[in-house]
């Protein structure tokens, strides 16, 4: 690893430092999630609210990185105004909220307490279970399972590893199961929801509500994807899991433009316009990015490895110049320009948003402390 490349990711991050820091100091014990013309404040719906733990995330990354005491002060504080969502029944995102504030707090304590806000989220999360079907519902309804919900999985298996609990353990691997085998493609792309019938469990369809189509790849599910059964294989040691997001990977490497930044969706028409078109989306980067680094020390193949690796590291060289990172962007009050959040919906189309934030500054941290 090049000093020159550690160099200008240490500045994207302590970049991504100031920005947090405004955002603190301007919007106090607020918790963003996408821009409108670059600031976070503005009147446009969440639609859901599941954002609250990548920015104290990155707080707690932040600390990790460089052992401030103020990041860490303020990484306690902001994962405490969410400790109350351990028992949140509304949405299917306990993962997110808690995997990037609470398992790093524990981590460095060791608190038991700490260990009990991650297990009765995991408990919660496990609620959405559907017997019929064998999937963890999504927000929206009984019938839907979405492909996001493999970066929220991870949180019942910690839950059922810390317990010992088979019943948790038993949900969990149902639902990676039922995930792959109904909306991961034989190809590794895979659909953004899958609906079911709640009277025979049947899988009816797949379709979409952020991506082009049911049956295109919206990028930022199959990165939600790689990253999950990764992570998930982290925690199992299932190789089973392990196979599932080296498929997705490799359908990643495949398709990803000469850039390293995906396109918001692996089929949209280049030749047309944003935002159904050439819409660039750099959280879907940033997510990936993260996740093939993990992957590239999972996998028994040197050659895939550094492949994944090689994919990450050139995403990331590309979105730490100013074409996609807000360095030179004044007002701008996020980190990472040209994310999507809802095309749909025109919610944080060519913004800045939470996830991407955190991700990108996760990847970054994973290279720098490595060296």
């Amino acid at each position: 690893m090049s000093d020159a490349r550690i160099d200008q990711y240490t500045q994207a991050l302590q970049f991504a430092e100031k920005q947090v820091a405004g955002t603190v100091a301007q919007h106090p014990d607020y918790f963003p999630i996408y821009t409108e013309e670059g600031k976070w404040r503005h009147d446009k719906e969440l639609w859901t609210d599941w954002c609250a733990g990548f920015f104290a995330g990155m707080m707690w990354q932040f600390h990790l990185r460089t052992g401030d005491a103020t990041w860490r002060e303020r990484a306690e504080h902001y994962s405490k105004l969410l400790e109350h969502r351990q028992h949140d029944r509304d949405v299917h995102d306990l993962g997110f909220i808690f995997l990037s504030t609470y398992l790093p707090w524990y981590k460095l304590t060791g608190d038991k307490q700490l260990n009990d806000v991650l297990i009765q989220a995991g408990r919660t999360l496990a609620m959405r279970f559907k017997e019929k079907g064998q999937y963890l519902r999504s927000f929206v309804s009984d019938d839907s399972l979405f492909i996001d919900i493999m970066m929220n999985v991870p949180i019942i298996f910690y839950a059922a590893i810390e317990t010992g609990d088979e019943e948790l353990m038993r949900k969990a691997v149902a639902h990676c199961r039922t995930t792959r085998d109904k909306i991961v493609r034989e190809n590794g792309s895979t659909a953004h929801e899958g609906l079911f019938d709640l009277e025979t469990g049947e899988f009816l369809k797949e379709t979409t509500h952020q991506g082009l189509r049911g049956d295109s790849s919206w990028a930022r599910g199959l990165s939600w994807s790689l990253y999950g059964y990764s992570k998930v294989y982290a925690l199992t040691g299932s190789e089973e899991f392990l196979d599932v997001a080296v498929r997705n990977a490799d359908f990643w490497v495949e398709n990803l433009p000469e850039d390293g930044v995906p396109f918001w969706d692996f089929d949209a028409d280049l030749s047309q316009p944003a935002p159904w078109g050439a819409q660039k989306e750099t959280s879907a980067g940033a997510i990936a990015a993260s996740g093939l680094l993990d992957l590239s020390k999972q996998v028994k193949d040197p050659a895939k490895a550094a492949k994944y690796r090689e994919t990450a590291l050139k995403t990331l060289d590309a979105l730490v110049q100013p074409e996609y990172l807000a360095i030179n962007d004044e007002g701008w009050e996020g980190i990472l320009k040209h994310g999507v959040y809802h095309t749909e919906k025109d919610l944080g189309v060519d913004e800045s948003v939470m996830f991407g934030e955190y991700f990108f500054v996760e990847a970054l941290t994973k290279v720098v402390r490595e060296n």
